[in-house]
């Protein structure tokens, strides 16, 4: 069945924040994510593919020309493949930070890094990633392309981070340059790691709750590192 006018400007309009919170629908496009998703247990509500896209996996696909994919694309160069999600945002339930490990992202607008760091929590194994209202939207295709298969797997709660790390009874590191060196903290049972923006660093609110600063000792001339790098590190370091 031929994709309707309507239906095309609804999928394309799935591009901008408001239309994603107001149909609690998100858009992830192309054949590799969207087979790490499928792999990983992500039960979408509409496949679109053209015929030359293939799954192992048991899934429903509606089929679309290579014409009509171009036209619910949200790429320059459409893909094979389009699928819709369901938005679904989960709370964080009492005590629930003392409980294994938390990555916090403190206002983290570059979409790329906020996927990315998804990733990484899934790679060393967190229990789940905080995000700060003000990070890049979780749902926005760029996230979830860049954290793949990890948006499925890891929990992911968007909340006020300062409140909600003022509870935490486990310690609360916060990435700051004038923090204490990585190698001198030894690695904790449980403990949540904050990263803050790219351009500004830790917001004040969630600085004050911090219950230490760490920073990755610099011994070149770089000013600073990605947010992602520095996570990354920081998190090898904890979960030896």
């Amino acid at each position: 069945m031929p994709v309707t006018k309507a239906e095309i400007s609804r999928l394309r309009g799935l591009r901008l924040k408001k239309n994603r919170e107001q149909s609690r629908q998100f858009i992830v496009e192309g054949p590799k994510v969207v087979g790490e998703l499928i792999a990983a247990g992500h039960a979408f509500e509409t496949i679109y593919a053209t015929p030359d896209w293939s799954t192992s996996a048991v899934v429903e696909v509606e089929t679309v020309t290579e014409i009509e994919m171009t036209k619910i694309s949200h790429f320059p160069t459409p893909s094979s493949v389009l699928a819709v999600g369901r938005i679904a945002r989960a709370t964080l339930a009492d005590d629930e930070l003392d409980k294994g490990f938390t990555l916090a992202l403190d206002g983290v607008q570059d979409p790329g890094n906020v996927g990315t760091m998804l990733r990484i929590a899934d790679w060393f194994g967190f229990a789940r990633v905080l995000l700060s209202p003000d990070c890049a939207d979780l749902f926005s295709q760029k996230v979830v392309n860049a954290s793949m298969g990890s948006f499925a797997r890891m929990r992911v709660v968007t909340t006020d981070l300062a409140a909600a790390l003022s509870d935490a009874s486990v310690p609360v590191l916060g990435c700051d340059l004038n923090g204490d060196a990585l190698s001198t903290i030894t690695p904790p049972a449980a403990a949540v790691v904050v990263i803050g923006s790219e351009g500004r660093g830790l917001s004040a609110a969630v600085a004050s709750v911090l219950t230490r600063r760490i920073t990755i000792p610099r011994h070149g001339h770089a000013e600073s590192l990605n947010a992602g790098v520095a996570a990354g590190i920081v998190c090898a370091h904890l979960r030896p």
